[in-house]
């Protein structure tokens, strides 16, 4: 069919003015989407102005595609004083739905931020971000301002802050925050994190308070469930956690690190609010040193905790249903904080029923070495509780214990902790750490004592002023640790140690004498397994000790070439030139007091020898106890004196001046010449008067007092 030339050119006018009719609505179509999207920021921008008080800067804007939108920067400036610019950005692009465009309801996706700053800065007294926490409602019942800060409140304001911003798909290159505050700083540089149907993934390095990590980030968020799961793991290395150094002088560092919030409820009480979150914490490669915990770290390969904790006015807990885990070890801890009218706290912690080999093999490196690879069988459960108000320290309760069934040990770990039982060879240092002689603890030692020829006097004294129970308890005096925790807290420094004989002979023969909390728990374990599987007995355990504690000046060289006063032959002979059999009651009750702080033996005398008040205080109290419980005569008791006479060593080695009038006459004894003491405080244990004035009927075990 031929088409006439006439039809030719009409068809050619129709489709010129189809095509220009395209074109023109094609250019209106543009020049709408163009006006609709400068509308739509101008409503974006009045919107966000609306909600806070800061000014919105958007660059120009356009289409670089059908659906694609380029905003050429960005700022963001608060209002009020101080007016720093918060956020800039130099490039903004993101998808934008034409429909909702034209339906007057933007709906802008794939949000891609390029090269931005966020700049929050805080002074002494403004800041320019605090726009950005909700403010507190207001409420009709008035509020109890004594009792602190709403720990509850804050954390509320801050999750929603952050969960009600965060965008559904959002891709940020090159991100810089960079805070500043008279205390910290902090420098985060993003190369790139994207949230892509709520699943993050990016990489970043932060630089805070000069503590510097390169770290890996992975995880899903569900901002209206406020729901998150993080993964955040170390790049090239571990983790040191910031902020910690400097506040607690402690390092604290980790491989990887699984948050997770599971929830959070808040209830808007007349106190203010009290919130509950729920979520747990894990962490592989944990690490924590800080001097007065451990010498070395202490490390635990897998641990988590699933908590349910809630928040309020000046109070924080971490409720029942949380637990932690330990590698294998399972611990269900309920805690209780309160800051104000008083600081206090309340702890409870009790474990799962643990197989023997679990238990030991759990146990975190850096606390509790001399015990690692020790084996047993049956099972051991751990309970701890403790109740404490800072405004009546006096009333401090506590309470922890170790508990086996069926359990027996099979294999000793690092230390073999039967070596008590056969001569060993012990090693005594002086306060800087070096060694001061090695001397074998038993028979082939000629100058070791069997216990049986040692004084009963000198045993009595140390038991009644050391440890009164030593012969029936099983390591441990409940009663003298919570006094020495007591004090301990009210000096705010290691002001008594509280330890029972089993102890200290465990620290002496095991352990190091740094004062820090790992080795006081080390101790506790190590004599726990002692006394509960009757490794050596209790007579043993005194011989031991008797022979190896330090009883005077470590400078001290004896004439052999020996060089320190170690164990009782060495005092007998240093102090008065005796046998240890020999000691009569004064001399005993002397070598008992200076236990605690041997160093100091000098200053239990004046400048001219004779013996200060507060020595014979001490004689008169621990007789009074012995003659109490019979472990002394009461024949002895009366004709105790209250003058020592030094034969040995000792008498030249602390260069008492001669006396400028030998017709002084001396001082008479009575007891209207002793002026009022802390009499606990003469004691080491602080246990005496409660073991030993109450108790009228001497240990089983001890032996009997001479006739």
């Amino acid at each position: 069919m031929r088409i006439s030339p006439s039809t030719k050119r009409l068809l050619i006018g129709i489709l010129s003015g189809l095509a220009a009719v395209l074109l023109v609505a094609f250019a209106v179509f543009q020049w709408k989407r163009q006006q609709l999207l400068d509308y739509a920021l101008k409503e974006v921008k009045a919107k966000v102005e609306r909600k806070y008080p800061v000014v919105l800067t958007l660059g120009p804007a356009r289409f670089a595609g059908f659906k694609t939108v380029e905003i050429a920067g960005l700022s963001l400036v608060p209002k009020a004083e101080p007016t720093d610019t918060l956020l800039t950005a130099r490039r903004l692009q993101a998808s934008l739905s034409v429909r909702s465009l034209f339906a007057g309801r933007p709906v802008f996706s794939d949000l891609q931020i390029i090269t931005a700053r966020l700049t929050p800065h805080k002074t002494g007294t403004s800041d320019n971000y605090g726009f950005l926490i909700k403010k507190q409602k207001t409420s009709a019942v008035p509020r109890d301002t004594t009792k602190g800060t709403n720990y509850g409140l804050l954390l509320n304001q801050a999750l929603e802050t952050v969960f009600d911003n965060v965008p559904g798909e959002a891709t940020f290159q090159n991100f810089t925050v960079d805070y500043a505050s008279p205390r910290h700083t902090a420098l985060l540089r993003m190369p790139e994190l994207k949230i892509e149907d709520g699943n993050i993934t990016g990489r970043l390095t932060a630089t805070l308070d000069s503590v510097a990590n390169e770290l890996g980030i992975s995880g899903h968020i569900e901002p209206g469930d406020y729901a998150l799961t993080a993964r955040v793991f170390g790049v090239g290395g571990s983790v040191q956690l910031p902020y910690v150094p400097r506040r607690f002088g402690a390092l604290v560092s980790f491989d990887t690190v699984l948050v997770k919030l599971d929830s959070k409820d808040f209830d808007d009480d007349d106190t203010g609010g009290k919130l509950t979150v729920r979520g747990s914490l894990a962490a592989r490669g944990f690490s924590l040193y800080h001097p007065k915990l451990a010498a070395n770290e202490i490390e635990v390969k897998r641990g988590a905790l699933d908590f349910v904790a809630t928040l309020g006015r000046g109070t924080a807990a971490l409720e029942k249903g949380s637990q932690v885990t330990v590698n294998k070890i399972v611990l269900y801890p309920e805690i209780s904080v309160r800051m104000k009218p008083s600081r206090a706290v309340r702890i409870n912690v009790r474990s799962a029923e643990t197989q023997a080999n679990d238990f030991f093999a759990s146990l975190p490196t850096g606390i509790f070495d001399e015990v690692r690879g020790t084996q047993g069988t049956g099972t051991l459960t751990y309970h701890l509780s403790a109740d404490l108000d800072m405004a009546n320290v006096d009333s401090l309760k506590f309470d922890s214990g170790l508990k086996g069934k069926n359990f027996r040990l099979t294999n000793f770990g690092e230390e073999d902790l039967n070596k008590l039982n056969t001569p060993f060879q012990q090693t005594v240092y002086n306060d800087k750490g070096d060694s001061v002689r090695t001397f074998t603890v038993g028979p082939p030692n000629p100058d070791f004592v069997p216990y049986n020829e040692v004084s009963p006097y000198l045993i009595h004294a140390i038991t009644t002023a050391e440890d009164p129970r030593f012969f029936t308890h099983h390591g441990f005096m409940e009663k003298a640790f919570v006094k020495s925790a007591i004090q301990n807290i009210k000096e705010k420094r290691f002001a008594r140690g509280g330890s029972t004989i089993s102890m200290q002979l465990v620290k002496n023969v095991f352990l190091t004498r740094q004062k820090t909390v790992a080795r006081k728990i080390e101790e506790a374990l190590i004599v726990w397994l002692i006394e509960n599987t009757s490794l050596a007995s209790k007579q043993r355990m005194f011989e031991v000790y008797l022979n190896i504690i330090e009883w005077g000046p470590s400078k001290y060289r004896w004439p052999s070439g020996k060089r320190g006063v170690y164990g009782v032959k060495d005092a007998a002979l240093f102090y008065y030139g005796k046998r240890p059999s020999e000691l009569n009651l004064a001399e005993s009750l002397y070598l008992a007091s200076i236990i605690p702080k041997p160093k100091f033996a000098r200053y239990s005398f004046d400048a001219y020898g004779d013996l200060r008040r507060s020595t014979r205080y001490f004689f008169r109290l621990i007789a009074d106890i012995m003659a109490t419980r019979g472990l002394i005569t009461s024949n002895d008791r009366e004709n105790l004196p209250y003058g020592l006479s030094l034969n040995g060593p000792a008498k030249q080695y602390m260069h008492f001046s001669p006396r400028p009038d030998t017709t002084r006459t001396t001082v008479a004894a009575d007891s209207s010449q002793f002026e009022p003491l802390n009499l606990i405080d003469l004691l080491n244990t602080g246990a005496a008067p409660d073991a030993g004035v109450n108790s009228n009927v001497a240990d089983p075990q001890a032996p009997k007092p001479p006739k």
